[in-house]
């Protein structure tokens, strides 16, 4: 298999080796179906999480605890999305209980301005009675660590390396990425930002959720 051979290769010089070996096929061909199968470049990708060893860092509060009403717990994470020419950053406030999407915000940079804009979109539905998020510098600031106890909710942060802490917030990047970015094939900022538009209200509004007993986020949260 070309892939196990050259476990390197995007899907770019996938189909361009492809290509090479007789086989008609094209870029956007093969980025699907490595998506499809799971495929991607063995190369490092964009740390979203980089801690802040100066910044304070919060227990972690959720472990046991039964999630039984909207606004009792909303997480927050950053991810990245790549395009043919670099990348762009989307970070997003989910409520456990619901997976409604509160807010959403996308930046080419990892500061914390996009994350606080994000967070005060959030605050427009209320508060939640606790906050979770990793230990990333961006949520460790002080700028954004006060924001969240100046609402009242309580501050809860991922153990370091513990992604399940937050699984909530990992399993809609991936819902997103392959239901919409790598099937959409996306090539400019601005392009996301249009594509992700269409697809959180679809998200929150219509996409059945086996968890939720096959309704929409917002059945739940909107009631």
């Amino acid at each position: 298999m070309e892939y196990t051979a050259h476990p390197f290769f995007g899907y770019r010089k996938m189909a361009r080796r492809l290509r090479d070996a007789g086989y008609l096929v094209n870029k956007k061909r093969i980025q699907r179906l490595m998506q499809v199968m799971g495929l991607e470049a063995m190369v490092p990708h964009p740390n979203t999480s980089r801690p802040a060893p100066q910044n304070p860092v919060y227990p972690y509060l959720l472990r046991g605890v039964e999630i039984a009403r909207v606004n009792q717990v909303w997480s927050c994470d950053i991810t990245y999305i790549p395009m043919p020419k670099g990348f762009v950053y989307l970070f997003a406030v989910i409520d456990w209980y619901s997976r409604y999407v509160l807010a959403w915000e996308l930046s080419n940079t990892l500061d914390t301005a996009f994350c606080l804009d994000g967070l005060e979109r959030a605050f427009a539905y209320g508060r939640p009675e606790i906050f979770n998020t990793d230990q990333g510098s961006q949520f460790t600031s002080r700028d954004f660590t006060g924001r969240i106890l100046s609402s009242g909710a309580a501050l809860s942060m991922d153990g370091r390396g513990r992604a399940l802490d937050n699984i909530f917030v990992e399993r809609l990047w991936r819902t997103v990425k392959y239901e919409d970015i790598y099937l959409k094939g996306y090539e400019t900022p601005r392009e996301v930002y249009g594509g992700l538009s269409e697809y959180f209200p679809f998200y929150n509004q219509e996409r059945p959720h086996q968890a939720l007993d096959y309704k929409p986020p917002a059945a739940l949260y909107l009631p």
